[in-house]
């Protein structure tokens, strides 16, 4: 993932996680909300912003006119999510959570031949139903304030309908995720700012493409890899 990228969520969490802190403490003498965390089950809701990222692993052919392609993704562009919330208590430190939504966002993919180093270009989109399943961490609550770690699985199936390309990707995806966040305890509601890291496991791009059995210069970008995988970094505003 684009160290710039990574640093710029990191930034925008730590401000967000100040203006919190900087807003209960305002009240950190009364503990809002106090029993909240007891309840049994939790329902809320989430936006926010995330960036994806594609990996490309290449096999390093040559085709007959003597032409060997790479891919990369040299920029990064924000995308927009939303979420519902179901969270499961399962004991003080422990909770499960449930959190399906929609990912709307696109990457813009550069194809370089090394020997001349003529280039194609091709913005893919998306929109992922996202399925995330994780374990909630929690720590010990401090006044109106209390930090957790996530770990878990999310499922994601792409509804954008993909054109005749140089790629196209699979419409299906599987992630293992891992987050953290702080729990802030307002008068009304929980304001949650949370940062997660998706890892993709499957190879993203489809290999058979019979639509392309008519254009076999546009085949060769296909056929120079043998996988690609999937990265995001989601930033998500949560209200419980």
């Amino acid at each position: 993932m684009c160290v710039r990228a990574l640093r710029a969520v990191l930034l925008a969490a730590a401000c967000c996680c100040a203006a919190g802190a900087g807003a209960q403490s305002l009240n950190d003498k009364v503990q809002n909300r106090p029993y909240a965390d007891m309840r049994r089950w939790h329902l809320g809701f989430s936006f926010g912003v995330h960036m994806q990222d594609i990996t490309f692993v290449h096999n390093g052919l040559v085709t007959e006119a003597g032409e060997q392609w790479f891919m990369e993704q040299p920029s990064f562009s924000p995308g927009f999510c939303v979420n519902g919330l179901f969270d499961l208590r399962l004991n003080h430190l422990f909770n499960l959570r449930f959190t399906p939504g929609m990912y709307f966002g696109n990457r813009d993919i550069t194809m370089r031949e090394y020997a001349t180093g003529a280039e194609l270009r091709q913005n893919i989109k998306s929109a992922l139903v996202v399925l995330p399943v994780d374990v909630k961490f929690s720590g010990l609550r401090y006044r109106n304030s209390r930090p957790y770690l996530t770990a878990g699985i999310m499922p994601t199936f792409n509804v954008t309908r993909q054109r005749s390309d140089y790629l196209r990707t699979k419409p299906a995806d599987f992630f293992v995720t891992a987050g953290f966040g702080c729990d802030f305890y307002l008068p009304y509601f929980k304001f949650i700012p949370e940062v997660k890291f998706c890892f993709g496991l499957t190879d993203v791009i489809d290999h058979k493409r019979p639509d392309l059995e008519e254009e076999p210069d546009k085949m060769k970008i296909t056929r120079s890899l043998k996988k690609a995988l999937s990265r995001m970094v989601v930033f998500t505003f949560y209200f419980e």
